[in-house]
């Protein structure tokens, strides 16, 4: 039986009466940017995070660029960022005209910690951006500590952590501002591209309406209060996160209940998934295991109909654009970064498709182990 990586088309089919029925008004009304629906979306984001407001944007890596200059960070200024990331951590560190800072990350979660953050600070140092990656949120309690004592604004990339928490409250709420990008791949992912900043703070929520929509304070149209950029959520897109808001609990614990299955299923082999720290409440957006050999493992799970994939094989240090920001090695990312294998991991997995992914992996683990040890 092959098993796809990911299949969203079942999340569709939930949602489509729901999304068919806003595409209807929104034709009617002929409202295909911000409006009502957006509006509607954002409130019920921020609920949902536990903040007192939600600024929806074009995508996530406008929401971490935005963060940044609302806050004032740009040239001169440093930012802690790990180095297991995706590669739109750093870019918008640059993008927002800063310096970032490469940190390494904890061999057992992959995440950034207060200490490996430390390492990285400077008296240039102006914030930490914490990522919760693989939808597993770090210790935004220890880490907001640290960066407190160091006078750091903290920084939430919850771009792959819609729904994770840490001790009971939502990923996005600890920070001075958390960033979720939308896109269609993501626990809650868009027909397209779509991001959005939570925050509690409302002067830099109102800065940040204005920097999305070209310096404009709200209601006005020929008022400019600074260099914005046109970073707007279409209508649509907001309909369709908005429905499927409603059922994302649901694909969390569905996500979970995959992963609890590998784990079991590699229990006591040489492959071992990625772990979650106590406290976190992963919402699993992907699911990563450390394997001995990446190239022969993958193609062996590929061999018995598992498709799978690689997050991320170059850690941010070491690619072109941003060697120049690399200050040294950082051993366990990169070490990490050769080992690190996804899994199939979608809330519809069938128990069919759940089962061939485990027996393969059982497999694969067998294999992993030389003839001889016993």
């Amino acid at each position: 039986m092959d098993v796809p990586f990911m299949d969203l088309g079942p999340m569709t089919v939930e949602v489509r009466s729901e999304v068919d029925a806003a595409w209807d008004r929104m034709l009617a009304a002929g409202d295909f940017v911000g409006g009502a629906e957006v509006e509607r979306f954002e409130e019920r984001w921020a609920a949902y995070c536990g903040t007192t407001e939600a600024i929806a944007v074009a995508n996530g890596t406008d929401s971490l660029t935005l963060i940044l200059r609302a806050l004032g960070i740009g040239p001169g200024d440093e930012v802690v960022v790990p180095a297991n990331t995706f590669v739109a951590t750093a870019e918008a560190v640059v993008l927002a005209g800063a310096t970032p800072r490469f940190a390494d990350v904890d061999p057992d979660t992959l995440l950034l910690t207060p200490d490996t953050m430390t390492a990285a600070v400077t008296p240039q140092t102006a914030a930490v951006i914490a990522v919760h990656l693989y939808g597993q949120p770090a210790d935004m309690e220890a880490i907001g500590a640290a960066a407190g004592r160091a006078g750091l604004a903290v920084i939430e990339d919850a771009a792959q952590a819609h729904g994770a928490t840490w001790n009971g409250r939502r990923a996005g709420s600890f920070g001075v501002a958390g960033s979720f990008s939308f896109y269609p791949a993501k626990n809650l992912g868009a027909f397209g591209d779509g991001g959005a900043v939570v925050t509690s703070d409302p002067q830099l929520a109102r800065t940040l309406r204005a920097l999305r929509d070209h310096g404009r304070p709200a209601g006005s149209h020929h008022t400019h209060i600074g260099v914005g950029t046109t970073s707007r959520l279409d209508t649509l897109q907001a309909a369709v996160l908005t429905a499927k808001l409603a059922r994302l609990d649901d694909w969390i614990r569905a996500r979970r209940r995959v992963v609890a299955r590998y784990e079991e299923a590699l229990a006591d082999s040489p492959v071992r998934m990625v772990a979650s720290a106590a406290g976190a409440g992963p919402a699993w957006h992907l699911a990563v295991a450390l394997v001995p050999d990446r190239d022969r493992d993958r193609a062996a799970l590929a061999a018995r109909g598992v498709r799978t994939a690689v997050h991320y094989p170059v850690p941010c240090h070491l690619l072109p654009p941003y060697r120049r920001y690399a200050t040294g090695e950082l051993p366990v990312t990169e070490a990490a970064a050769t080992r690190v294998l996804s899994l199939p991991l979608f809330p519809h997995l069938s128990e069919e498709q759940v089962a061939t992914v485990c027996a393969a992996l059982r497999e694969v683990a067998r294999e992993a182990v030389p003839a001889d040890a016993s």
